[in-house]
């Protein structure tokens, strides 16, 4: 029970995210059915707090001198590349999370969304979609699979 709960507190972690929680769950010799799931719902349990407060995080910041002009040029990015985002944002969020490489995934992916403004269930959707997809993909690759496969390739 113990390793469940560490498994799902390092999914938690930014930058770990499941993609070192899974390895690590493997090499503790959990069943990959117990940990991958824990592993999942860990993942996304900071994706709408993420969703929700970044914006108000962002007002509040702005009200101070210091991270102003900050603030105001993450906007100004944000405002410029909204409308090219928009059209592929569900897709391209999606594969941003599930890609296993430093810097995607969850905690990003709903920093994206939130700083672009797009709709809150629509990027969580899209973000749970590619954190899945994630797990797969490091399951396979924490259990052997992958390895095994490209040996018969």
């Amino acid at each position: 029970m113990l390793k469940c709960l560490y498994i799902l507190l390092i999914s938690m972690l930014p930058l770990v995210e499941l993609r070192g929680a899974i390895p690590i769950a493997a090499a503790m010799e959990l069943p990959f059915y117990v940990y991958a799931p824990i592993a999942v719902l860990g993942n996304l349990i900071p994706v709408p707090f993420i969703l929700l407060y970044i914006p108000r995080i962002l007002d509040w910041l702005e009200k101070f001198r210091a991270f102003e002009g900050i603030v105001l040029w993450v906007r100004k990015k944000a405002d410029k590349h909204s409308a090219r985002i928009l059209n592929g944002a569900f897709i391209g969020l999606m594969l941003f999370v599930l890609i296993p490489l430093p810097g995607t995934g969850a905690w990003t992916g709903a920093l994206v969304a939130s700083l672009f403004e797009l709709p809150k269930r629509r990027s969580f959707f899209a973000i749970a979609l590619g954190v899945l997809g994630c797990a797969v993909i490091m399951t396979l690759a924490s259990e052997g699979v992958v390895s095994f496969l490209s040996f018969l390739l």
